[in-house]
């Protein structure tokens, strides 16, 4: 089988899209599954690894935020591309310029096309004070995942809210974990030093975009309560972005590392012990289960997939989405209590150790096998 990856991002970028379409497409090379790319070139001109066919088209990054990079539409590029190598279905990841070029010259081609909802642009623009602009960007995204066979989403949560929204042939591709990777056996003594932490001094740890859309807000409130209760808290930020220097001025004894690599962002989420996720921003939230893989107190809005991996109490605390107040408490109680964020990551990790990536392929490959079958039927019919 070929399969088609359509993307605005991929490895080595750091967010959500990037990060499962790289496990995905290593689990789907593991089946023997021919696999195609499409995506903006990259700026240093690379070759994505084990792809059989990879199209790079011109690109521009969002102005004021150059980690984003956008794809131009490539109809003409795509057309030769297919024809001479025609995919079995094609995976639309990112509703950008590319993205729509690519469903158009799909179906001009009669191609099966699923699409992923990896990103609530709508919550988006009401973070970044376009919140009347949130109606047009729901039908502007409904238009476009209507057009697709599936519209894959991580949460049945988040289903049943799109398919209330309008949105059709919603199904569930959730998100996995390499627990072998985010495990507490990669806690790092000499790295706990580093912070200035103690063996038994608490630190609280933050994983993340640094931007508005993250409700960073509620952490500085929540750390800054945190260590009111418990002066000897140690907080670290992973992660960049352009709120980076305010926070670094709210917050001032916190540590700040930028971005870091795989194996480096293991080793912090394991030295920590608490892990203080305010945002509601995500389809997901992979740092959630990355942080309960590594056997970490969790605190964060039932959402995502906090909601999914997380009974209240059992493997990490949650708030209802809007509670800022009880978000603070669990936090400000959980930091006082090291028996109780032990225990509470000794069951986080037990909740989400057997959520390999292998099962998240499968279903990926069934819903396109699928939409393939229901192609070639239609095909067949037209015949008769």
């Amino acid at each position: 089988m070929r399969i088609c990856l359509v993307s605005e991002t991929w490895s080595p970028d750091i967010n959500g899209v990037a990060h499962t379409l790289g496990h995905i497409s290593r689990e789907l090379k593991t089946r023997n599954i021919t696999l195609q790319l499409v995506r903006p070139r990259p700026d240093d001109g690379s070759q994505a690894e084990g792809i059989a066919d990879e199209l790079q088209v011109k690109g521009f990054h969002l102005p004021g935020y150059q980690a984003v990079k956008l794809g131009l539409p490539a109809g003409r590029a795509l057309q030769r591309l297919w024809q001479t190598r025609r995919p079995d279905a094609v995976y639309i990841a990112t509703e950008g310029p590319l993205g729509w070029s690519a469903l158009r010259q799909a179906r001009r081609l009669g191609l099966p096309v699923a699409s992923g909802f990896h990103t609530n642009f709508d919550h988006y623009a009401g973070d970044y004070g376009l919140g009347w602009l949130k109606g047009t960007v729901t039908a502007v995204l409904r238009h476009f995942h209507n057009r697709t066979g599936a519209t894959l989403v991580p949460t049945a949560t988040q289903a049943e809210a799109l398919t209330a929204q309008g949105f059709a042939n919603v199904k569930v591709m959730s998100r996995g974990i390499d627990a072998r990777h985010f495990s507490p056996t990669k806690r790092d003594p000499a790295l706990r030093q580093a912070w200035g932490a103690g063996e038994h001094q608490p630190v609280a740890l933050h994983v993340g975009r640094l931007a508005s859309e993250k409700n960073l807000d509620l952490l500085v409130d929540s750390v800054q309560a945190m260590q009111q209760m418990q002066p000897d808290l140690i907080t670290v930020l992973v992660g960049d972005g352009p709120l980076r220097e305010s926070l670094q001025r709210r917050l001032p004894n916190a540590i700040f590392t930028g971005f870091v690599n795989r194996e480096t962002l293991a080793r912090h989420y394991a030295s920590a012990d608490l892990f203080i996720f305010p945002s509601c921003s995500e389809t997901y939230g992979n740092v959630v289960a990355e942080a309960m893989a590594s056997s970490l107190g969790v605190v964060a809005f039932d959402h995502a997939a906090a909601s999914e991996l997380i009974t209240s109490g059992q493997q990490g605390l949650t708030a209802r989405v809007g509670d800022d107040e009880g978000f603070i408490e669990h936090a400000v109680s959980l930091c006082q209590h090291p028996a109780r964020y032990g225990q509470l990551g000794r069951q986080a990790r037990a909740r989400v150790a057997a959520n390999g990536w292998d099962r998240i392929a499968d279903d990926f490959l069934r819903i396109l096998r699928s939409l393939q079958e229901m192609s070639d039927d239609a095909s067949h019919a037209c015949r008769f």
